[in-house]
């Protein structure tokens, strides 16, 4: 069955990649002094704040109804840096906006874009790391689907057998 677990398994690895990636041209940006690596950054991160929307959205629907316990905590947790992360770039999407669109130029304005943008990224290692902690360490979202199919299907032999 299609959950909004899977949505969010399917959604999420898009802002990460498109926040890393965005960094990483601002980070050439920086160093080689050119424009372009500036304006593809920019484009990057508004496409990472787009989909860091939908994914904290898939995954706050996701975690819907799973409080209590070691597993609501792991999720609360991971909801938490995700918020973080998603304001983080989202704010250095706004920024970037001023810079491109505004013509402002300063350059305290591209260190704070900077700055948020390298907290999105680090926002991006905790949260995922919180995922993976709810994946490997607590079965979130994960079926258990597969042993009872091969019981009934076992089932189902022996039970083709007995008619022989």
């Amino acid at each position: 069955m299609f959950t909004a677990t899977h949505l969010h398994a399917m959604i999420v690895h898009f802002p990460i990649a498109l926040v890393l990636v965005g960094f990483l041209f601002e980070t050439i940006g920086f160093i080689s002094k050119k424009d372009f690596f500036h304006k593809v950054s920019f484009y990057i991160l508004i496409l990472a704040a787009a989909g860091a929307i939908v994914s904290y959205l898939t995954g706050h629907s996701a975690g819907e109804g799973m409080e209590g316990g070691s597993l609501g905590t792991a999720i609360e947790a991971h909801e938490e840096a995700a918020l973080i992360t998603l304001w983080l770039t989202i704010a250095a999407a706004v920024v970037r906006f001023i810079i491109e669109f505004w013509k402002k130029s300063l350059t305290w304005l591209k260190i704070t874009a900077f700055i948020l943008l390298l907290g999105a990224v680090a926002g991006v290692a905790r949260t995922g790391y919180l995922g993976g902690q709810l994946v490997f360490r607590h079965a979130a979202g994960v079926e258990l689907g597969f042993g009872n199919a091969a019981v009934s299907n076992q089932e189902s032999d022996e039970n083709n057998h007995d008619n022989d």
